[in-house]
């Protein structure tokens, strides 16, 4: 059985990453608690991981409130994550390319978003996407870059449900661009270029 704090923290985290609570919500403890069944110790104690996290900010006899994600904060994410995995494609061409492992994987995640567009389901489309990324990182066999690109995993989590909440007609040309991203590594020319123009795209939208 998962630990109280635990699930409230995993619950209250989602809610955050995925804007069921938007920035300058104010969290309840005792009504968290009583929509999971636990005491309010436990919601407590996930507070104060998230409070650590930079997600809330607590009030003293109010709650907690989701701390929203600034312009600049969200730009400074971006632009990590593009050098990272600009830098992780440069390293996987320079070792002879992408591999038909590494390859299959793109295509799964890319099956898995096709899936969550026919279904309407933004937030399956989001772990997909996650997945997408993540997978080229890795494939470049810098240990470095995984762990910092881990390290952003939340807000670009919390970016990429903000973008097509508001915009999910932007759903498809997500998709369109991880196509082109995936032929690009397999051609080992271009990914750069083309990640620059899909982060452009979403700070466009945000």
């Amino acid at each position: 059985m998962i630990p109280a704090a635990e699930n409230a923290y995993a619950h209250t985290k989602r809610l955050i990453l995925s804007g069921d609570a938007p920035g300058g919500t104010l969290l309840s403890e005792a009504q968290l608690g009583a929509e999971l069944g636990i005491s309010r110790t436990p919601v407590h104690e996930a507070f104060l991981r998230l409070a650590a996290e930079g997600l809330l900010a607590l009030e003293p006899r109010r709650g907690a409130i989701v701390v929203p994600m600034s312009p600049r904060e969200a730009q400074n994410v971006l632009d990590l994550r593009e050098a990272i995995e600009a830098t992780a494609a440069a390293r996987i061409h320079e070792a002879g390319g992408a591999d038909d492992a590494v390859l299959a994987v793109l295509e799964e995640a890319l099956a898995e978003q096709r899936a969550a567009i026919e279904a309407g389901d933004v937030e399956r489309f989001v772990e997909a996407d996650q997945w997408f990324h993540a997978a080229v990182v890795d494939a470049s066999g810098n240990e470095l870059a995984w762990h910092f690109f881990g390290m952003l995993r939340d807000r670009q989590q919390r970016i990429r449900h903000q973008l097509f909440r508001v915009r999910p007609e932007t759903l498809a040309d997500s998709l369109a661009d991880h196509e082109a991203l995936r032929d690009a590594l397999r051609a080992g020319a271009g990914y750069a270029e083309l990640l620059r123009a899909h982060i452009a795209r979403n700070q466009g939208a945000l």
